[in-house]
């Protein structure tokens, strides 16, 4: 037992979603894949869509990491239909972008008005939201990733946007969802039936998949939408170790294609090939220094694309779908 008194969760009042003012309605958001908007243009996305396609004719990874924004800007229906069309072969999230697509799932409606529900104490402390951490503990259980746990609960308990969920749609159609998470920096972690040792096991277990995903990534493509700490962070650490395996076997995972898509604003966006030096603030934002630098330094090719995500993805998709 530990010597440090720890806080007691059975103390907190959990409220009802329905008691909250959400920020975001999924009907209000989200985006037809029948008519993707051509808002935005880049240079960039012409490359990218052509080495997607190509990525999937040699069968290489194309694998998309999202953050909770992307969800909440309504690309859920636009990545789902790159999914259905076979041109992304795994989709990987953090626990905020999770919850976001179970509450959309659920509800219809996702986030909620801080400045109201922080001060009151009600951050983060809804009913609902609980079924994840259930979800999770089953998912532990069977010893299945946290994506996987979650979007099957998603689809067999029938809830109304369970066709638009990406963990839901992934799990009825068989390709990797993964979750990544921080013990600590998701709002159901707070709730009283979170198990640490239940999200610690389906957190690793996806990590594991994704591995196993980024073996296969030479000749592939890595796509990193507003993710900026998981995505580069464990992106870097799978890479290195599918490096270490492939190089026991006299290969490489060297050439592939990476972009990161984000509201950050990077001067010299054109000159992004080597890392900042560490007296440059810019050297911390993780997805410069490991997504565009390091792990295409030695044979990769990387583009930063700087937009909004209902804008940047939908135009990437339309590229995508037309050059097939």
């Amino acid at each position: 037992m530990s010597a440090y008194k720890m806080f007691d969760r059975s103390q907190l009042v959990l409220s009802p979603i329905s008691a909250r003012r959400a920020e975001v309605r999924f009907s209000d958001v989200a985006i037809d894949p029948a008519a993707l908007p051509r808002k935005f243009s880049h240079p960039a996305l012409p490359v990218l869509a052509e080495s997607i396609v190509e990525a999937r004719r040699l069968g290489a990874t194309v694998l998309l990491m999202f953050g909770g924004g992307v969800v909440k800007s309504g690309c859920s229906p636009v990545i789902l239909e790159l999914v259905k069309r076979g041109f992304v072969t795994h989709l990987a999230t953090n626990g905020a972008g999770a919850i976001y697509d179970f509450e959309f799932a659920l509800c219809g409606e996702t986030g909620e008005n801080i400045d109201e529900d922080f001060p009151a104490g009600r951050l983060g402390l809804w009913k609902e939201d609980a079924m994840i951490n259930e979800a999770v503990k089953a998912g532990a259980a069977e010893s299945i990733g946290w994506g996987e746990a979650v979007g099957k609960y998603i689809w067999e308990h029938d809830f109304p946007g369970k066709e638009n969920s990406l963990l839901a749609m992934a799990y009825h159609l068989g390709i990797p969802c993964t979750v990544h998470i921080g013990v600590g920096c998701d709002t159901v972690h707070e709730l009283p039936n979170a198990d640490g040792a239940a999200m610690g096991k389906c957190s690793m277990e996806d990590f594991l998949i994704y591995t196993e995903s980024i073996t296969r990534l030479e000749g592939g493509v890595f796509l990193d939408f507003g993710s900026a700490v998981a995505g580069p962070e464990v992106y870097l650490k799978a890479l290195a170790m599918a490096r270490n395996v492939a190089h026991q076997h006299g290969e490489r995972i060297v050439h592939f294609h990476t972009a990161v898509f984000d509201v950050q604003h990077i001067e010299d966006a054109d000159n992004y090939a080597a890392t900042p030096s560490k007296s440059d603030p810019r050297y911390y934002f993780r997805p410069w220094k490991t997504i565009l630098a390091r792990t295409v330094a030695d044979g990769g090719k990387s583009f930063y694309i700087h937009g909004h995500h209902n804008e940047t993805l939908p135009a990437l998709a339309a590229l995508v779908f037309e050059k097939a």
